[in-house]
């Protein structure tokens, strides 16, 4: 073990094995952009405890609950999607692999476009 080449933790060598350490700005860049998914699933939680503890008079009871649990539930599968890719990402770069497709890009679209038509449908008929 150099000065230069420390060895890594035993858990950095247990979650991504192998590869050469990659440049640290883009280590950092990948763990910003975690946090970034991070706050976004922070975002769709708090949307659905908003809506569920505030919104009982605009929405019928069935319907708030079930856009309420949707969207913590949205907010849980980010949350975990971004810790995948952050995993993913990490590992691509340790191996100069391309980088991969992330996953929660669409799931957040498809979640946002959903979540909206169903609220459209609900003044709509109200």
């Amino acid at each position: 073990m150099s000065e230069t080449n420390p060895e890594r933790g035993w858990l950095a060598r247990r979650v991504l094995p192998g590869g050469d350490e990659p440049d640290p700005r883009f280590t950092l860049a990948n763990e910003r952009t975690f946090l970034a998914w991070v706050r976004t699933s922070l975002a769709f939680l708090a949307g659905g405890l908003a809506l569920e503890a505030f919104a009982f008079e605009s929405f019928p009871d069935p319907l708030r609950k079930a856009l309420a649990v949707f969207l913590v539930a949205l907010g849980m599968l980010i949350s975990a999607g971004a810790a995948v890719r952050w995993v993913s990402v990490e590992s691509s770069m340790r191996h100069g692999r391309p980088l991969p497709l992330p996953i929660t890009v669409p799931l957040v679209g498809l979640g946002v476009a959903a979540g909206a038509a169903a609220v459209i449908l609900v003044i709509a008929f109200s």
